[in-house]
């Protein structure tokens, strides 16, 4: 998708692309996802020549196992939304293995400096030994008694005093530089048991999402034609349902903030990824997961954030939803599964699921948890 210019105002593409996704035909115009009207019903099946009992036309094309198409609707949005919250889960357990692999390295490191260090103090506190030796290993008494010049012996003696405290430090230091060792060895046992930790934990939660993800699309495969592009517009109805309710209460009248310098190049790169495929664990550039695009935006911008929706949510300041701005993040569900960018004018920007491209969405949607921002 083409470069997005930057918002000035309520932006034309924002306002277009959200009137698109958001609103069914015959929307009157004016403020963004204000007093929408309600979706154009679609037209009803032909009804077959003389049917023996001809189907209602406005009742709703019947699911997989009998079920209403609505029902199985919410059925595949609960198992996506699943896979959402173990796709978090992966993602934040690579995130901790790849961090333990990198301590492990630097744990490996600081050995090696240490048993090179070692190495030398040995060297030195022999060459102390041996010089030790040569002088006969006399005791300060005797080398008195022996002396032929008492201020001889004293400038001995000092020098002993000196040599006695240097090889006491040189053995101090080598018995502390064990003990290091010893720690960093125990601490480098700890961090492979979390390692091999977080690596089970990866393969439980990529073996939940391969599950859900194949539960839904079985689902989603026994519908015909007509039914999967009902089951399309029920997906839309029923975002436009949420965001008509959301902004029936008053959410969005205080909300005017104005995007960072950051937060605009934040929302150009997530804007600019429209279109582009959802896949689990992905960070782009040519597919993305919920995170995976608000965490690369945001990189762009130029600030790291934590990786995943949950992580997001824990560790970026929280705001109120009346200060909202553009860059923002809004985290969606009570377990934190899902997350996207407000962009301004009641819409944000995100990565829905499965089988969805990068789209643009109402910001009352879903369900908020919180916002947080991430260039507070």
């Amino acid at each position: 998708m083409g470069t997005v210019r930057r918002r000035r105002g309520a932006s034309p593409l924002v306002l277009l692309c959200a009137m698109a996704i958001l609103t069914a035909p015959g929307l009157a115009t004016g403020m963004a996802y204000a007093a929408p009207s309600a979706p154009a019903t679609p037209a009803a099946p032909a009804t077959p020549a003389a049917p023996a009992s001809p189907r209602d036309p406005a009742a709703p094309l019947p699911g997989p196992g009998g079920k209403s198409l609505e029902q199985v609707r919410k059925d595949i949005d609960e198992l996506y939304r699943q896979a959402g919250t173990a796709t978090d889960a992966y993602n934040l357990a690579e995130a901790e293995t790849k961090a333990q692999s990198d301590k492990i390295v630097e744990i490996a490191n600081l050995v090696v400096a240490g048993q090179e260090r070692i190495t030398t103090l040995k060297s030195r506190a022999g060459a102390a030994a041996r010089a030790q030796y040569r002088s006969g290993g006399l005791p300060p008494g005797a080398q008195l008694a022996l002396s032929d010049s008492p201020s001889q012996f004293l400038d001995g003696a000092g020098r002993l005093r000196q040599g006695e405290k240097a090889t006491s430090d040189l053995l101090s230091e080598l018995s502390r530089t064990q003990s290091e060792l010893q720690r960093y060895a125990q601490e480098a046992s700890d961090r492979w048991k979390t390692l091999e930790a977080n690596r089970v934990k990866q393969e439980d939660s990529k073996k939940q999402i391969q599950e859900k993800i194949k539960a839904a699309e079985e689902l989603e495969s026994k519908l015909e034609a007509e039914e999967k592009a009902r089951l399309i517009q029920l997906e839309q109805e029923a975002q436009y349902k949420a965001q008509t309710a959301w902004l029936s209460t008053g959410a969005m009248k205080d909300v005017n903030g104005k995007a960072t310098e950051a937060g605009k190049r934040a929302v150009q790169f997530a804007t600019a990824q429209m279109g582009k495929p959802y896949e689990w664990g992905a960070e782009g550039p040519g597919s993305f997961d919920c995170s995976g695009l608000t965490s690369q935006a945001w990189l762009a911008a130029g600030r790291g954030i934590p990786r995943t929706s949950q992580e997001q949510l824990r560790l970026l300041p929280k705001v109120a939803l009346k200060d909202m701005r553009p860059g923002d993040l809004i985290i969606y569900f009570d377990d934190a599964s899902h997350v996207g960018m407000y962009v301004g004018d009641g819409a944000m920007v995100h990565a829905p699921r499965p089988g969805r491209n990068v789209t643009m969405a109402g910001a009352g949607s879903m369900p908020i948890k919180a916002v947080v921002r991430p260039d507070a």
